[in-house]
């Protein structure tokens, strides 16, 4: 039996899908997993997939490119040979439009989460509680679909990871990472390089993240105290970074999600444009800082639309300073 497994967002979402991912795998010959640019490199380090298929979504990816026909047909083509398949989605996604494509190349069984009437583009249409965390929705449906919930529902990601010791030096430090997917859920830098000189007169070493985008910031947000660590490390080396972290201090991206798969503990600095019941790190131990009920509240908003982004400027450095102190103790 070949699965296709579906994700087609982000980084983070793609993690989120493991679980999931791993119960089709326990029961499936070969796992293909469909996924977007955004994720693909997640995609490549989840245990349980055995082959990737890269496509952008017009319908998801937040900077689409045209609707065309030969992109359609080339999914089609990708697609094909596939016995199942099974399309993971958050509340606001549709699996429809990719439910239809999926028949046109002949999956002859499809499942999703659907509110909306599938016609005959699905199989299986789930419903499931809008409030549950992420991993949990995607299983809820794996398991409809036939494929039971492991025993073990973490994220996770394959190992081994490399040899970080030349970047870091000795575990036991803290990871600040100061980027974010989309301007409304970041910590503003200033607070962050606040946070990265209070961590360092407590006595912790810090080291800062981020991908090539993100040198400047994270120069500024490292400043004399910190290890930046800004462009210098691939997928799997950021996850190796992580795991031998004390404590990632982050806000509500990618990389707080691969620290739940590596299982470092996550101070979230979280901003409540999305519901921290659904994508809060996942499965360790974790402290929510952040004002969740503020105007932004499940606006989805990808840029803060209340002047001086209070929900997140209001967290002090000396406050995530302590919930670093509180998670490692």
């Amino acid at each position: 039996m070949r699965v296709l497994v579906v994700r087609l967002d982000n980084l983070g979402d793609v993690l989120l899908s493991g679980p999931a991912v791993r119960a089709v795998a326990a029961r499936a010959d070969e796992v293909v997993m469909l996924c977007g640019p955004r994720g693909r490199a997640a995609a490549d380090l989840l245990p349980g997939v055995d082959r990737v298929v890269e496509w952008c979504a017009p319908w998801i990816d937040p900077e689409p490119g045209p609707v065309s026909r030969a992109e359609a047909e080339r999914l089609v083509d990708l697609v094909r040979g596939a016995d199942r398949a099974l399309i993971f989605t958050s509340f606001h996604q549709s699996p429809l439009p990719l439910a239809l494509l999926l028949r046109l190349a002949g999956v002859p069984w499809i499942g999703g989460i659907s509110d909306d009437y599938p016609g005959s583009l699905l199989d299986l249409r789930h419903r499931c509680d809008a409030d549950v965390p992420e991993p949990e929705r995607m299983l809820a449906l794996a398991a409809d679909a036939g494929f039971p919930t492991p025993h073990d529902t973490r994220l996770r990601i394959r190992g081994p990871l490399p040899d970080v010791t030349a970047l870091t030096g000795a575990t036991g430090y803290v990871v600040v990472h100061p980027g974010t997917s989309v301007p409304a859920r970041a910590w503003p830098p200033e607070r962050c390089a606040e946070a990265v000189r209070a961590l360092t007169a407590a006595g912790h070493r810090v080291v800062v993240t981020g991908d090539r985008r993100e040198k400047e910031l994270t120069a500024h947000v490292a400043g004399v105290d910190g290890v930046d660590l800004g462009g210098r490390t691939t997928l799997p080396e950021l996850a190796a970074v992580l795991a031998g972290a004390a404590a990632v201090v982050a806000g509500n991206t990618g990389p707080a999600h691969l620290a739940a798969a590596v299982g470092a503990p996550v101070v979230s600095l979280f901003a409540p444009t999305v519901p921290a019941a659904r994508w809060a790190p996942y499965g360790v131990r974790t402290v929510l800082l952040g004002d969740q009920d503020a105007p932004c509240k499940d606006s989805r908003a990808r840029v803060c639309p209340v002047p001086g982004h209070p929900c997140l400027s209001s967290v002090t450095a000396g406050r995530v300073a302590a919930a670093v102190e509180e998670i490692i103790a």
